[in-house]
C-alpha cells in the first residue's frame, strides 16, 4: 500500500465530475515539482486508502480528500491545503483557513451539491494523458 510519506501528497477526487477533473488538471499545471499523486474516489486504490484512514467511502464521494504527511483532510480544508502547495499565487488562498471550517465547508457543500448540474459529469472516470499518467495511482 502506498503511503503519503513515500509518495508525496495524494489527492482523491470524484473521477466522473467535470469540476473535479478540471481541478486535478489545474493542480497538475500548477505543481511544477510534480509532488502530487492522484486517484479517483471510485478506484480500488482510493477505497483502500479511505479504509486505511477510517473514512467512510460512500459519504465522501462528494468531497476531495487530501492525504499528506500531516494527516487526512476533507472538503474545503483539503482544497485550501492543496492550493498551499501549488506555485504562486495560489498559496495565498491558505489565508481562507482562518475562516471557521463549518462556514467554509457550507460553501464547499453548496458547490458540491450542484457540481454535476453546473459542470456536468461523465459516464466513466477521466483517463489522464500519458505524460502525467504515472502520477495516478489507479492507472
Amino acid at each position: 500500500m502506498i503511503s503519503a510519506a513515500e509518495q508525496g501528497p495524494i489527492l482523491l477526487f470524484d473521477g466522473v465530475c467535470n469540476l473535479c477533473t478540471g481541478s486535478v488538471r489545474f493542480v497538475i499545471e500548477h505543481d511544477p515539482g510534480k509532488q502530487f499523486r492522484f486517484a479517483s474516489l471510485q478506484s480500488p486504490v482510493a477505497q483502500q486508502l479511505l479504509a486505511r484512514y477510517g473514512i467512510k467511502a460512500a459519504a465522501n464521494l462528494s468531497s476531495v480528500v487530501l492525504i499528506d504527511e500531516q494527516g487526512v483532510w476533507l472538503r474545503s480544508t483539503a482544497a485550501l491545503r492543496t492550493a498551499g502547495r501549488l506555485s504562486a499565487p495560489w498559496p495565498l488562498l491558505k489565508v481562507l483557513l482562518l475562516v471557521p471550517r463549518p462556514l467554509r465547508d457550507r460553501v464547499y457543500d453548496m458547490i458540491g451539491a450542484r457540481r454535476y448540474r453546473w459542470f456536468g459529469r461523465t459516464e466513466h472516470c477521466w483517463v489522464p494523458a500519458e505524460d502525467v499518467s504515472e502520477r495516478f495511482l489507479d492507472q
